[in-house]
């Protein structure tokens, strides 16, 4: 299971990070709003743990904005405000669950286990631009039956401009996503597999084209 932390005080985020690693989740942690929204966006989580009081964008925009993007990823708000207004603020702009600060490791893993249990079951095995396919289960790209398989790398780039249609990408966000936030990948890296990508794309003659977006980034056009 993977979850998104997006909390700005760094200290509680390790600590829910700590807490569930220690029952096998995989962490990705943030601490703004509007990177956490990227993230939520692009990424591809079990659930997400989101602060209500965070600078710049709060928490209610993102998850707004989440929602507004069909992200329909289960979200966990955290609160030091208890109210029912505040509750009911979070739960109307498109939260799945609330709790107020401080709570105990045990029910915060309870709430996270009720989340996945509401979750629905549905698979997508397949991404979708213009007229060509990528196939989840076995990293091909398909148009009109015509196939090529896809590396891991060209995979995951494929499956993240795929997934983000007509949305630039900024270099950054593509090198903390498929590289790591640690890597040692440079702007090169992006620019070699947008360009293998390009050429898979060129082979099976799609409408779907990687686009430039100078001194930015890239986006996938239909």
């Amino acid at each position: 299971m993977k979850v998104l932390i997006v909390e700005d005080d760094i200290k509680l985020a390790q600590a829910l990070g700590r807490i569930l690693e220690e029952s096998d989740y995989t962490v990705d942690m943030v601490h703004d709003g509007t990177t956490g929204r990227d993230w939520a966006v692009v990424g591809n989580y079990d659930a997400i743990i989101l602060d209500v009081m965070m600078p710049g964008m709060d928490g209610y925009e993102v998850v707004r904005e989440i929602r507004h993007a069909n992200i329909d990823t289960p979200v966990l708000m955290l609160t030091a405000r208890g109210s029912v207004s505040d509750k009911i603020a979070g739960l109307d702009h498109g939260a799945d669950d609330y709790m107020t600060k401080p709570f105990s490791p045990a029910e915060l893993m309870a709430h996270l286990r009720a989340l996945m249990r509401r979750q629905g079951s549905v698979i997508f095995e397949t991404v979708d631009a213009g007229d060509v396919s990528l196939k989840l289960d076995s990293h091909e790209l398909v148009r009109n039956g015509k196939t090529i398989h896809l590396s891991k790398t060209e995979f995951a780039l494929a499956k993240m401009l795929m997934s983000n249609k007509e949305r630039i990408l900024p270099k950054e966000m593509i090198i903390e996503k498929i590289w790591g936030i640690e890597s040692n990948a440079a702007d090169n890296n992006v620019e070699a597999y947008v360009s293998f990508l390009r050429k898979k794309l060129r082979y099976l003659e799609s409408n779907a084209r990687i686009e430039t977006i100078r001194k930015i980034g890239y986006k996938l056009a239909e």
